[in-house]
């Protein structure tokens, strides 16, 4: 490996990807990128780059992996299925683990660094 395999991490730098989401579990505003500069998501074992995001929600009824991410802007908030919340803004980091149930609300437009941990599609 040398620098040439460094990898920028930025808006515009990968592949963009728009996750498709069962009919029902998105708000109507949701929107989102991801742009995955890094990984082996094909090998089953992680990925990730950034993530931009308006606002809107998405029901997650079960997360499909283990996700860490830094925001660095706007403000996301997560609501479990008993109603409990956590929100997070930029400068903040967070741990989503794989099987999560609830609620992601993007309340302000925002931008993540994410790496999502397979197994993928288990």
């Amino acid at each position: 490996m040398s620098v040439d395999d460094v990898r920028d991490i930025a808006i515009g730098v990968g592949e963009p990807v728009s996750p498709v989401w069962p009919p029902g579990e998105a708000s109507a505003e949701w929107a989102e990128t991801e742009w995955r500069s890094f990984g082996d998501e094909a090998g089953g074992r992680f990925y990730g780059g950034m993530w931009e995001g308006s606002t809107g929600t998405l029901r997650l009824p079960d997360y499909p992996y283990d996700e860490v991410c830094v925001m660095l802007e706007g403000r996301v908030a997560l609501v479990d299925e008993d109603g409990r919340r956590r929100e997070f803004g930029a400068g903040e980091a967070f741990f989503v683990p794989r099987g999560f149930s609830g609620v992601w609300e993007t309340l302000e437009p925002s931008r993540k660094v994410f790496v999502a941990l397979g197994p993928f599609g288990a």
